[in-house]
């Protein structure tokens, strides 16, 4: 079956559900000017000028969507992400196909409010910066249209304005105190949309099926926008197993009404079911017919049973499945949240490479591209409402959560792949009031269940960090950092353990740490030995700080990728050995921007991910994927290492991750044997070599088996013997990037080295440095990178950045507190 389900899926991806528009649709992604700031008004706006015209002021730049005006100031060291309003402007032309049909504006999400008019007519706006809205314009292009005069002055065509604002605002969610950007921008797609008088606006596929899928339950419920208050219609439904064969056509008459209304049921025997290794997709096409033509929507849907036992494990489809999680944040770099599809699909079939099965979205409804995907992979997910952090606002607050709530399971109810809704995030942290009731967030809390429930009664609900209210919601995430914001991970099965014993459903979300891509350690468990262990594991007692209260991991730790790679292999050899774990998920999947950590190595990047800000993996996503997928794949540890340190003579631990059944390491053309690989053997799963080094380059190569199977790795390092003193000086020249040549489209990549007054390079500097160039180039940077930042903590002594030359002369600097600033000429 797999043959025909993947490309037949991946064929649907376009026509799946959220507010119910698939024809005529385009979107809007060209012809768009924008600026950064308010305006006197709309008619600063759109008055009728020349297009570009530079007296008219301010200067306009050119942009696509989707587009995020904090696209790079996120992550500028020097600056705090710019907070307030904008404008985006530009002329459509719309020729609608339908007589008296409407014209839509369908927002995939923009930042925070946002008002949309039509010339000078203001014709929508929308609080929240997450679910999807739309604007009908039918009547303000009609009105619009009817000056010939001005018609002409604008060529014919319709000015369009959208003004988005991210200002602070503590009576909308989520808090500024939350751990990353509210971003502002029509950050994802904006689509034209035509539709008859009377279109479906909305509708639902509710489906359930017993664990042995014996018979699969399909209730559809309705939503008619009837502009023109017709008494009836008439609709066909259209069912498509996978694979694409039609199972059921249907045509029956509906009064039209504007309120959910449920208008079709049937029964499928024996179903194929939906699963994480199976994603089955069915697809349902409905036809509304009336007298003012005909608009049909299509929507891909699943049948699955899922089941929280109590006291553990999790099941899909009467079987135990290991819940093997990660998080996302919609972030990239240089671009923010304005992620494009082809970006989106990147992340998440990287994330599916690695053996993601299931995905909590932090923390706020995300793109359909995102439920698309996960449907078609087969990846569960988790998605929440943005009520994070900061305490509970007034009415206009706790409505908008009641709305977004509302919005994100209408919107996303028909994702086989969404198993659970949350209903928050860290709902214990105050701030943002002088008051913090805990009664009344239970209250409120409660309130959400309810209306979770009423609104999709086949699915519980979640939230994580909130013990006062962790009664309430179905399923509950305690704070488990073991190893990082307290205590060791060594701590992390039993305090598992203790809340599998006394929680209802336990689903443990967010674990790992902090790692600055490139550097190394020889001795990465120094820190967890002047670790103070006291059965505490919470990170609310060391959180985000880098300063004061005892001694931690997060606050002391060297944050190298050797230990954030010991601590992910822990807990992954621990939850093998947890039968009632119905699983876990890691902070995070990809680093991302945060305005509250700006001393971190890479300012303003919470650095969790196993992959960076533009998906460079790490050391550690290989960790995960040795013990999550079956494809064989072997990773010698430290191909970012390019140079070790020790004695001569002393033996050097060298790791390989790979789920092969045995590996062979060889080492400057001499076997170190063959290893047997065991999941409890830590680390690396017992595949490690105590080798010799000598000074100089040294030869990887492991050759590992699975089966008949044989993959291969391999990799050059230096070992350097000579000890260093206190950081003297730095040097500063070109060099060629792994993978690639410097030089490449104006492209130059430089690098700073740090040495002692002998020449001997300092291997564990952490010191930070800043980079600079004078002359037509630019520095590429603000990309929230370990190699894409000016200002940055070394790595080993070391750190690079790239320069657009600009086919020109120029001279690159760089400069370090306490030291001689260097130069290299380009």
């Amino acid at each position: 079956m797999k043959k025909f389900l993947i490309p037949f899926i991946m064929l649907l991806l376009t026509l799946q559900q959220g507010l119910a528009f698939n024809q005529p649709s385009v979107r809007l992604n060209d012809n768009w000017q924008f600026v950064k700031g308010d305006l006197g008004g709309i008619w600063e706006v759109l008055r009728p000028s020349k297009w570009g015209d530079p007296e008219s002021m301010p200067v306009w730049q050119k942009v696509t969507l989707p587009h995020s005006y904090n696209a790079t100031d996120a992550v500028d060291p020097d600056v705090h992400y710019y907070q307030g309003p904008a404008w985006y402007r530009t002329r459509l032309d719309i020729q609608n196909p339908y007589t008296n049909g409407r014209v839509l504006l369908h927002f995939e999400g923009a930042g925070q409010k946002s008002d949309v008019y039509v010339y000078t007519a203001k014709v929508g706006s929308h609080v929240g910066g997450y679910d999807e809205w739309t604007v009908d314009i039918t009547d303000a292009v009609k009105d619009f249209r009817k000056d010939e005069k001005l018609l002409k002055q604008f060529g014919g065509k319709i000015p369009v304005a959208v003004r988005t604002d991210n200002s602070r605002d503590l009576e909308m969610m989520p808090s500024d105190l939350s751990d990353f950007n509210l971003y502002g921008g029509i950050y994802r797609y904006l689509n034209l949309v035509y539709v008859p008088a009377s279109y479906v606006e909305q509708f639902h596929l509710n489906t359930s099926a017993d664990a042995k899928g014996a018979v699969g339950k399909l209730a559809i419920d309705l939503k008619v926008m009837d502009t023109k208050a017709l008494n009836k219609a008439d609709i066909t439904i259209e069912i498509f197993e996978p694979g694409g064969k039609r199972i059921l056509n249907v045509t029956k008459a509906i009064e039209t009404l504007r309120a959910f209304k449920s208008v079709f049921e049937a029964e499928i025997k024996k179903p194929v079911l939906w699963s994480t290794d199976q994603p089955a997709l069915y697809n349902s096409r409905l036809t509304l017919t009336t007298e003012h033509g005909s608009h049909v929507v299509n929507s891909n849907f699943g049948f699955r049973h899922v089941e929280f036992v109590v006291g553990g494990p999790f099941k899909i489809n009467g079987k135990r499945l290991l819940l093997r999680g990660t998080h996302r944040h919609e972030d990239h770099a240089a671009v923010g949240a304005a992620m494009t599809e082809e970006m989106m699909r990147r992340e998440i079939l990287l994330m599916k490479e690695m053996g993601v099965n299931f995905l909590r979205l932090g923390h706020h409804q995300q793109s359909r591209i995102i439920l698309n995907l996960c449907d078609s992979l087969g990846i569960l997910v988790w998605e929440e409402i943005p009520w994070c952090r900061g305490g509970l606002g007034g009415e206009i607050y706790r409505e908008q959560g009641r709305r977004m709530l509302t919005n994100m399971i209408n919107q996303h109810k028909n994702h086989p792949s969404v198993f659970l809704w949350g209903l928050g995030n860290e709902n214990d942290w105050p701030g943002d009031y002088p008051e913090f009731d805990k009664q009344q967030i239970r209250a409120y809390m409660s309130e959400l269940q309810l209306l979770s429930h009423q609104l999709d009664p086949s699915r519980l609900t979640a939230i994580r960090r909130c013990d006062f209210c962790k009664d309430i919601p179905d399923v509950y995430s305690p704070s488990i950092w073991a190893g990082w914001y307290r205590g060791i991970y060594a701590e992390y099965k039993p305090m598992s353990e203790y809340h599998i014993n006394t929680l209802r459903h336990f689903l443990h979300v967010e674990y790992g740490g902090d790692s600055h891509a490139g550097r190394f350690s020889e001795d990465p468990e120094e820190m967890t030995r002047r670790v103070i262990t006291d059965g505490g594991v919470d990170e609310r007692k060391g959180d985000a700080s880098l300063y004061g209260g005892p001694t931690r991991v997060s606050k002391d730790g060297d944050w190298s990728e050797s230990y954030i790679c010991n601590l992910f292999e822990w807990h992954l050899k621990e939850q093998e050995t947890m039968p009632n774990l119905t699983g876990a998920a890691f902070w995070i999947f990809k680093d991302f921007s945060t305005p509250i950590r700006p001393d971190n190595p890479v300012p303003y990047v919470n650095q969790k991910g196993v992959v960076e800000r533009d998906l460079t993996p790490k050391e550690s996503f290989y960790v995960y994927q040795s013990y999550w997928t079956d494809k064989p794949m072997a990773r010698i540890f430290g191909h970012n290492w390019p140079v070790r340190w020790g004695d001569a003579g002393e033996a050097k631990e060298v790791k390989v991750y790979s789920n092969c059944d045995e590996a062979e390491l060889v080492v400057n053309g001499v076997s170190q044997g063959v290893k047997k690989r065991n999941s409890q053997d830590f680390p690396a799963a017992g595949l490690r070599w105590n080798v010799v080094y000598k000074e100089g380059d040294n030869h990887l190569k492991v050759v590992a088996r699975k089966g008949k199977t044989v993959v291969t790795d391999e990799i050059t390092q230096q070992y350097q013997t000579a000890k260093w003193g206190d950081p003297a000086y730095m040097t500063l020249e070109k060099v060629t990037p792994k993978g690639g040549t410097s030089g490449e489209n104006n492209t130059v990549t430089i690098e700073v080295k740090l040495y002692d007054a002998n020449g001997v390079q300092c291997l564990d500097s952490r010191r930070v440095v800043r980079f600079g160039v004078l002359g037509d180039g630019h520095l590429i940077d603000n990309l929230g990178t370990s190699t894409a930042a000016r200002v940055v903590e070394l790595y080993n002594g070391r750190a690079r950045i790239s320069i657009n030359t600009k086919g020109a002369k120029n001279i690159a600097s760089v400069s370090s507190e306490g030291l001689t600033t260097v130069f290299c000429e380009l």
